[in-house]
């Protein structure tokens, strides 16, 4: 068995890593190349490029990169025209992958994506372009596979590794103890991401809702976890301007932090799941550049940006989102959450209901997939 793979960034690298993982263990000689990180590449991954290059954000950011992104794309398409594999498997980046995964179809390479483009929500017109694409949607949470229902087109509700992966109920004590922190009182976490952008962005507001929040209780204190070394730098340089603030600068373990924590502040994406599993209640923000801004306002037709909110289908959590995203504001949806245990329980509740729900072996529905598609006759 001969797999084809991209992930573009560090969260398509994990569910890779466990697709191919249990990929392994039904084709024991399985081989695999394209584009992963780290844990794909401990899996057998043999990388063609570095994924580093692919991990871009927004709408403007990608288009300073386009050449070099295309010329992967393009090296991708005629290595793997040249070396048919049985499939090829986009995870996530649908605007790199998609079009790799038509032309490779259109060959006669089945095709099939792991996370579904929010078509839901936005560029609804993708569709037919997917249609095209993959054999196969492989969706991480159940709303998704609605839309792709109305269109006919092929796909599977396969759970989320991370709901596997985190326990039903995570020992705020123990976390604490793991991060050498002593003392029984209210601890805020707070995310701003892990870029650069989104710190810049996100870091200061964050760091003065905390001052605000220290002045009015003495007992609270924070947590702030760094993504890597490049980050841990940016966020000691902003600390500068906040002398005497109860923190401690933590580099990753960013998991940890959120277990260790009462409550969480943090940046709308990935980790809002995490919180979410972890049963750690909390608060969503972001900002992005104003023109990137300006483009997503006018696209998006969801109600909701946190992903909580999205999966609840109603609004669990606080989200504040660009202009709303204030000091004031951060404060105002802060306090409940460190003052009022049934506002924070409300949360909790609903977050247990929805881990259930995306605990269902995602590795092994991935394999069944792909089993499925190996199965079909050539299109």
């Amino acid at each position: 068995m001969r797999i084809g793979i991209l992930a573009g960034e560090a969260s398509g690298d994990i569910l890779g890593s466990r697709l191919l993982a249990a990929l392994r263990l039904r084709y024991p000689d399985l081989q695999v190349e394209g584009i992963g990180g780290p844990l794909m590449q401990a899996r057998g991954c043999h990388s063609l490029f570095p994924m580093e290059r692919l991990s871009v954000m927004g709408f403007i950011e990608p288009l300073k990169r386009l050449p070099e992104l295309l010329h992967i794309r393009r090296s991708l398409y005629r290595h793997f025209l040249a070396n048919p594999p049985d499939l090829f498997i986009g995870i996530d980046a649908p605007d790199f992958c998609l079009r790799l995964e038509w032309q490779l179809r259109r060959a006669g390479i089945p095709a099939a994506h792991v996370v579904s483009p929010t078509v839901w929500a936005w560029r609804q017109g993708r569709i037919g372009k997917i249609r095209r694409a993959v054999n196969r949607m492989l969706c991480l949470f159940p709303f998704e596979t609605a839309i792709y229902r109305e269109h006919n087109i092929p796909a599977d509700f396969v759970g989320h590794p991370l709901a596997d992966e985190i326990p039903q109920q995570v020992d705020r004590a123990a976390a604490r103890a793991a991060l050498g922190i002593a003392g029984t009182g209210k601890i805020l976490a707070l995310l701003p991401g892990s870029r650069s952008g989104e710190v810049s962005l996100l870091g200061p507001l964050f760091l003065e809702s905390a001052r605000r929040l220290a002045a009015t209780d003495p007992d609270l204190s924070f947590l702030l976890p760094a993504a890597g070394a490049e980050r841990l730098a940016q966020l000691r340089a902003l600390l500068v301007d906040f002398p005497g603030l109860p923190l401690i600068l933590v580099e990753g373990r960013s998991r940890e932090v959120m277990a260790a924590a009462d409550v969480v502040l943090l940046a709308s994406g990935t980790a809002t799941l995490e919180s979410l599993l972890l049963k750690r209640p909390m608060v969503v923000t972001y900002r992005m550049a104003a023109l990137s801004w300006a483009l997503v306002s006018r696209l998006v037709k969801t109600p909701f940006a946190a992903l909580p909110n999205i999966l609840a289908g109603q609004p669990l959590v606080p989200e504040l989102i660009q202009n709303a995203a204030t000091p004031e504001a951060v404060v105002a949806a802060l306090q409940p959450l460190l003052q009022d245990e049934d506002a924070a329980r409300a949360q909790v509740q609903a977050f247990d209901a929805i881990h259930r729900s995306l605990a269902l072996g995602f590795g092994e529905r991935c394999a069944d997939a792909v089993e499925a598609i190996l199965a079909e006759p050539p299109a």
